[in-house]
């Protein structure tokens, strides 16, 4: 059954949900966009956890397209999702890659028993996916998911990604 889909124009880092998703860089060290303000609202223990990843199974980074969890430290969720969304190119279709960040997150919050996920509009930033074509993907992947996860609350950051949403979700 797929989850039930929600919009909503604020911070992420502000949402009462089982699961958070970063979308992070491979490094898992940190960065800027949404991975920065996971990492500044959520505290040390975030970092401390991703270190430990990239000192085990991760020594070269997450590669693209996967994801992994740690503790949410101080954000009022009980986990990140951490997951490498992929840059756009005008010459290779990355779509697989994207669409994969959304079903492995699933995948994840399934395995932590998660009922309530957040995602931000993964690879719309730095990486500079194009925002209408991001929300194809992002809500036709969440609405082909076979997860146990109740809701999916997008979370967007302007009236922009929203309208862009809202489109898709109609």
């Amino acid at each position: 059954m797929s989850p039930t889909l929600t919009l909503i124009q604020g911070d992420i880092t502000e949402q009462a949900v089982d699961a958070v998703v970063n979308a992070a860089n491979s490094s898992l060290l940190g960065g800027g966009g949404v991975d920065g303000a996971i990492h500044r609202r959520g505290g040390p223990e975030i970092l401390a956890e991703c270190r430990a990843l990239r000192d085990g199974h991760y020594g070269r980074g997450l590669p693209t397209g996967q994801a992994v969890a740690t503790t949410a430290g101080r954000l009022p969720a009980r986990w990140v999702i951490h997951t490498v969304g992929p840059v756009h190119s005008e010459s290779e279709d990355r779509s697989d890659l994207l669409a994969s960040c959304y079903r492995e997150s699933l995948r994840i919050a399934g395995e932590l028993g998660a009922r309530t996920v957040a995602f931000p509009a993964i690879s719309t930033g730095v990486y500079r996916w194009p925002l209408d074509d991001a929300a194809r993907i992002a809500v036709a992947t969440v609405r082909g998911a076979d997860t146990a996860v109740a809701e999916v609350r997008f979370v967007l950051f302007d009236e922009r990604a929203y309208a862009a949403f809202a489109e898709q979700v109609r």
